[in-house]
């Protein structure tokens, strides 16, 4: 509403009340503040928004941005920043790339980051990489930091293997047994076009690492390792570890080449202390077999000599049956008794010559 429409407003309603009764003439005698106090609040708003919009919208009709305070006042209720996309949009203006604004909006409200693409576009075009927005805005939405990607891209970075934080160097074993321990260095360039779906650093780590344990174990020794480190490189290199990943290998440099322990002679050592346990674990089985078997014999022999016993005490009762029974008589007892006599004696005789045979001998 404008100043003189409010006028012209107020000249009617005056008049209205000039022509009408006196009870209707207080009634509307209120309306003239009421529109007053309208027209204030409306003249309060439009300042605050000039100070809020203004010095952005001064900002890019300078800077030639080409954004109207109606698309200002529209950011803010659609819940943009319209600081942030401000300031990326005349970055971009003053470096020549064609961003649009409403992708910016549509960014920023996607969650992306508006100010790291900008500055990854700007990078990009000043490197001339062939960079569009589209495929900016998804490497920023796919977590990737894009404008670090776009600086790997114009310099190389190096990275470790193995990494610093888990490991010292890679151990492998040559066909020898000897432990050989290395450490590579390799240098990497971002690839743009498989940023996104692309592996990461880890990959990159774990794949060179691989190829080196791959390399030492197919030496025949370690010395071939040692006079020639190159060949880890050539043979890693060679393997095309950068498929599927989001960089590309340049090179793999090997910083550090060290002997480790006799692995072969270890577990060869290991080895024959199994076996040892083996046989003497088998040698003891045999033992407790054998006094098993022993226990078993003595045990026979005591069984035996029972029964022995048992029919000598049956001869005794024999030799009566067979008195009694007129089978054997009383002279047959008698030399019987003589045959046992003189077997006892002999038996007694042949008990003290004993030692003195042993003390002879």
């Amino acid at each position: 509403m404008t100043l003189g429409g409010s006028m012209t407003t107020y000249f009617a309603i005056a008049w209205l009340s000039a022509a009408s009764p006196q009870g209707s003439r207080d009634d509307t005698s209120l309306l003239g503040p009421i529109l007053i106090g309208i027209l204030l609040l409306i003249l309060l708003v439009v300042a605050i928004i000039l100070v809020k919009y203004l010095n952005l919208w001064v900002q890019c009709y300078f800077a030639n941005a080409k954004i109207s305070l109606f698309q200002l006042i529209g950011m803010s209720l659609r819940k943009v920043n319209a600081a942030v996309v401000t300031r990326a949009k005349i970055s971009a203006v003053q470096a020549k790339v064609d961003v649009n604004t409403t992708d910016l909006e549509a960014h920023y409200l996607a969650g992306g980051n508006v100010v790291s693409v900008t500055r990854a576009l700007i990078a990009a075009d000043r490197a001339g990489l062939d960079l569009d927005f589209k495929r900016t805005a998804a490497i920023d939405l796919a977590g990737r930091d894009v404008l670090e990607a776009v600086r790997t891209c114009v310099n190389p970075k190096v990275i470790d293997c193995p990494d610093p934080t888990k490991g010292k160097s890679v151990s492998a074993m040559a066909r020898d047994g000897i432990q050989v321990l290395a450490r590579a260095r390799v240098t990497v360039r971002t690839n743009i076009n498989r940023l996104v779906g692309g592996a990461t650093e880890e990959t990159i780590i774990a794949r060179v690492g691989e190829g080196i344990v791959s390399t030492i174990g197919s030496s025949n020794t370690h010395k071939v390792v040692l006079e020639n480190p190159d060949l880890i490189s050539k043979k890693v290199l060679d393997s095309g570890l950068d498929s599927g990943t989001a960089f590309e290998i340049l090179s793999i440099d090997i910083a550090d080449v060290d002997i480790g322990n006799n692995i072969g002679a270890k577990l060869q050592a290991d080895q024959a202390e199994a076996d040892k346990r083996i046989a003497q674990a088998k040698a003891e089985e045999r033992r407790a077999m054998a006094v098993a078997r022993e226990t078993e014999m003595k045990a026979a022999v005591v069984e035996n000599r029972a029964k022995v016993v048992l029919a000598e005490a049956e001869v005794p009762i024999a030799l009566a049956d067979a008195l009694r029974a007129g089978n054997l008589g009383f002279m047959d007892y008698l030399r019987l008794r003589n045959i046992e006599s003189d077997t006892a004696m002999r038996a007694s005789f042949g008990a003290s010559e004993a030692p003195k045979d042993d003390q002879q001998k």
